[in-house]
């Protein structure tokens, strides 16, 4: 049996994990206004509720640059006393137990490759739109991630006027519409005329950032995840139409796109970096 945590801006998920069942799950609000230590107290006290004999192991996904080798946290984009936290030596010293620690992105890709949508591909790049945009690649079966452990950051990637994550995250709901995301999807499930032209206006954006994937990974199977993508039968007909226009037939042909079905793909693979 193994752990896996999920930490999020808002939200602490984790639960014991065995053969990609969730035995045992729990979640709280993340205190990420807090002091380092008094966050990484907060990360301790749940986990004691989890930890017994049986478990062989911590994987942990954070919203950062992450050292996956040393464990060190850098500067997490949602816990701003996070500036860098050996965070596997300080759980390995209070539990005796292996832990491992990687970006949320590289678990949510992990999760949807064992036990998700990409359970039929060896290459595959997982994307995950909400508050941020970020991804999880995976070559060969095996998790890409630099040798900073920086790849998948293609929220960064150049476009238009600023760059692909203030098109394709919430930032465009809020920059250009004054709205969030989830206030746009509960218009558009209202039948809302300027909701639903907002929809197929993000899908455009999408699927730009797709053809740009297509470009640089050529993959099997992309898959979309995050709170955004709850959203995606008001903009999916739009992102399809511009990854029809990608110029190169085969990788168009032969690309699967796929939309995570499963809540907890970030936490089954965060606890399957123990393997």
């Amino acid at each position: 049996m193994r752990i896996g945590v999920d930490i999020g801006g808002t939200t602490i998920r984790m639960g014991i994990v065995d053969g990609g069942v969730i035995l045992k799950k729990i979640s709280e609000p993340c205190r990420a206004d807090k002091s380092e230590k008094e966050t990484t107290d907060h990360l301790i006290a749940m986990l004691r509720t989890l930890v017994n004999s049986n478990i062989r192991g911590v994987g942990i996904g954070v919203p950062a640059f992450v050292d996956s080798d040393r464990g060190i946290v850098y500067n997490s984009i949602n816990i701003p006393a996070w500036k860098e936290v050996p965070l596997k030596d300080i759980l390995e010293q209070e539990f005796n137990l292996p832990v491992y620690i990687n970006n949320d992105c590289n678990c949510f890709a992990f999760g949807e490759r064992y036990h998700g949508e990409g359970t039929t591909s060896r290459n595959l790049v997982c994307i995950s739109l909400g508050a941020g945009l970020g991804a999880g690649i995976i070559v060969d079966n095996k998790l890409y991630c630099g040798r900073n452990n920086a790849a998948g950051e293609i929220g960064c990637l150049p476009y238009r006027d600023f760059d692909f994550e203030h098109y394709c995250s919430s930032h465009f709901f809020v920059g250009h519409y004054d709205m969030t995301g989830a206030e746009a999807h509960a218009k558009a499930l209202e039948g809302d005329a300027k909701a639903l032209a907002i929809w197929k206006e993000f899908g455009f954006h999408l699927g730009n950032l797709i053809q740009t994937i297509l470009f640089v990974y050529d993959p099997e199977t992309i898959i979309i995840g995050g709170r955004i993508s709850l959203a995606h039968d008001y903009f999916a007909d739009s992102m399809h139409a511009v990854v029809e226009q990608f110029p190169f037939s085969e990788p168009k042909r032969n690309l699967k796109i796929r939309f995570s079905q499963n809540e907890d793909s970030s936490l089954l693979g965060a606890a399957a970096l123990v393997l």
